[in-house]
């Protein structure tokens, strides 16, 4: 039976552990030093507090300081911890992630590096492998597309996509961990997948605006939000390939379907949602934090603004909607119905 070995014990990590239980492997689920609430309840037999679903029969679960038998003889080693985590963890784990036939890939953001340069998330993890003394890792596997961890956890029709720059071994594990329930498309577009990834958290906040335009005004901005996640798909798939990933990705499961989902509930949209009525970008993120509602697409925008600047900046002026977001995300006090509508609605 191959093991696998899930870092982050966050929605995402605790949903995950469902599909690969399911498929017969034997899996650990290892949680942070900001975790343990989380395993406190999945422990006692209640359901996880993020997912609201009991944690998979048989998965086995570790705390901070029991990294080491976490990881020891994994086969697959499973990166879920927030964007921001990544470094640190990629760099407690590295002993037992050298050691696996892969690494699987969950958590969605940009890293930047000590220079400032921004990275992609598998770039910088072989970066900080390489930095460590092991100049050879196993292949990543990115992991995205249309999966609310609620629902993958509850076995609900699930889609996904995973992407490594070896086609085979993308194909071998889409094989070994599909379920009834868990289907799993296959591609060697690692660049964008994981462009869409974090992309579409970003994307998601403007489409939450326009939700949030009708709460405040009772009237609805069903054209915006159409217009805006037509934009939103665009620049997903032009950034994409400016950095060599292939156009459709981002029509397919990474970018339209995940934008989709992402677009209807989370705490991207739910965030965008609270924008668009009228609260300051600032208090809405820090009343999000306090409900421990991580806002991937806050930290995203930035820094794809960033990686734009320093390796795509010939397409800049092609990315209106991601400026529009970083414009709001800035600013105390702009109009945001103004501010998506210039940009995602065409001028002659």
């Amino acid at each position: 039976m191959s093991v696998i070995t899930v870092l982050g014990a966050g929605a995402m990590g605790s949903a995950l552990c469902t599909p690969v239980a399911d498929a017969g492997w034997e899996v650990r689920l290892w949680g942070t030093w900001l975790d343990d609430h989380l395993l406190d309840a999945v422990e006692a037999g209640k359901p996880h507090p993020r997912t609201k679903e009991p944690l998979a029969k048989g998965v086995k679960t570790y705390r901070s300081d029991q990294l080491a038998q976490a990881l020891e003889g994994a086969n697959v080693v499973v990166m879920s911890v927030a964007s921001t985590g990544v470094p640190k963890i990629t760099e407690m784990a590295l002993a037992g992630m050298a050691k696996a036939d892969a690494i699987w890939l969950t958590s969605k953001g940009f890293c930047p590096d000590e220079k400032g340069i921004i990275e992609q998330l598998p770039t910088a993890i072989r970066r900080i492998a390489k930095e460590n003394g092991y100049d050879q890792l196993p292949p990543i596997v990115a992991i995205a597309g249309p999966v609310k961890a609620n629902e993958c956890a509850g076995r609900k029709p699930t889609a996904t996509i995973f992407g490594c720059k070896d086609l085979a071994v993308a194909k071998k594990y889409a094989t070994a961990a599909c379920t009834e329930n868990y289907a799993i498309e296959y591609s060697d577009d690692e660049v964008g997948v994981e462009i869409c990834a974090p992309m579409k958290n970003v994307y998601a906040i403007a489409l939450g605006i326009a939700d949030g335009l009708e709460e405040a005004t009772g009237i609805p901005h069903h054209n915006l939000k159409a217009a805006t996640f037509t934009q939103a798909v665009k620049e997903m798939s032009l950034l994409g390939q400016s950095q060599g990933a292939k156009m459709e990705t981002a029509f397919g499961l990474p970018g339209v379907g995940d934008l989709e989902v992402t677009g209807l509930s989370g705490r991207n949209k739910v965030y965008g949602v609270r924008l668009g009525r009228g609260e300051n970008p600032k208090e809405a993120l820090a009343e999000m934090d306090r409900l421990e509602q991580t806002v991937e697409g806050v930290p995203a925008a930035g820094l794809a603004a960033k990686f734009v600047e320093q390796h795509a900046s010939e397409i800049k002026d092609q990315l209106p909607l991601l400026a529009a977001v970083n414009q709001i995300l800035e600013s105390e006090d702009l109009p945001v119905k103004d501010v998506v509508a210039k940009a995602v609605l065409p001028r002659a």
